[in-house]
């Protein structure tokens, strides 16, 4: 079907991204990083690879900060992360020079390729004729952080034991109100979401064409995000976490190999017993209570 552009950009993000944006919410290392399961130095991993993003975008977003695409949303003072991020990373990992701490050392070096795909798109932006493209990636994650990125907070602070009062740790996840310095509430936040789209619709206002390519750069940005989920997904730890939860369930008794072994030996006994040794009438009977007998011992004993 046709994408009616006549719509408000806007309103075209929302609708146009909703399948892209529901499997990133539903994948495997969102759920994790929800769940507030993910060991702490996983969570600082992922922190660092949003700080190489975040700064990827904020600074596209200086670099065009005139452009008429860009100038109506642009507020590094209220929505700038890539500070915050490098903070609580700081705090996390308790030195400032966090960039030679061996876990971003070890992930750069791991060849992370979502990272670098997502890295590389926002250089291909930055660079290109027309950076109209770069809302879009400010639209995925500063419209997340607003909304999605608040539910997690207290999740955080409570899975790494932080003081969410005083935000150590978790200041990625804190807003400024729109016109003051100070802490934005949830009623804030929406005001600033509103803030946002109406500088997106002014944005599009431009044309189809500039429509166009925001929209589409969005459903990219959003597998991009997804991609840097799977760095934190990790379907094998996953495994491990199932596997310990299905050892803790009851099961049934197991028995050892050598039992199982003894109890063949005795039935295939009793058989030969019944086949030659003549167990008829109420001799025979008397001698098939023996043997039924001696099992029975045979099984208590093992």
């Amino acid at each position: 079907m046709a994408i009616d552009y006549s719509r408000p950009l806007a309103t075209l993000l929302r609708e146009e991204t909703k399948k892209v944006h529901e499997e990133a919410e539903t994948s495997t290392g969102a759920r994790r990083l929800l769940s507030g399961h993910l060991p702490k130095e996983d969570y600082v991993r992922f922190l660092i690879m949003l700080w190489h993003v975040y700064d990827g975008i904020e600074k596209g977003l200086d670099r065009h900060a005139t452009h008429p695409t860009l100038e109506p949303t642009y507020n590094p003072t209220l929505l700038a992360r890539a500070p915050h991020l490098s903070a609580d990373i700081a705090y996390l990992l308790e030195t400032e020079d966090w960039k030679e701490h061996p876990i971003h050392k070890q992930l750069l070096a791991s060849d992370p390729k979502p990272l670098f795909n997502y890295l590389r798109r926002l250089h291909e932006i930055s660079d290109s004729p027309d950076p109209s493209p770069l809302l879009a990636h400010a639209y995925v994650r500063y419209l997340g952080d607003l909304s999605g990125g608040q539910t997690i907070r207290h999740t955080i602070a409570k899975a790494y034991g932080l003081d969410e009062v005083a935000g150590l740790g978790v200041s990625f996840y804190a807003f400024k109100e729109l016109r003051t310095s100070k802490p934005a509430s949830q009623g804030e936040m929406k005001r600033i979401k509103e803030w946002f789209r109406e500088g997106m619709n002014t944005a599009g206002a431009q044309g189809p064409e500039v429509k166009a390519l925001v929209v589409e750069e969005a459903s990219r940005a959003f597998v991009l995000n997804t991609g840097l989920f799977s760095l934190v997904g990790d379907e094998a730890a996953e495994d491990k976490e199932e596997a310990k939860a299905e050892a803790s369930k009851p099961s049934e008794t197991a028995y050892p190999v050598s039992q199982v072994v003894a109890i063949i030996a005795a039935v295939c006994v009793a058989h030969f017993a019944l086949v030659v040794g003549g167990f008829t009438g109420n001799a025979g009977y008397q001698k098939l209570l023996a043997v039924e007998g001696w099992l029975k011992n045979l099984w208590s004993s093992n």
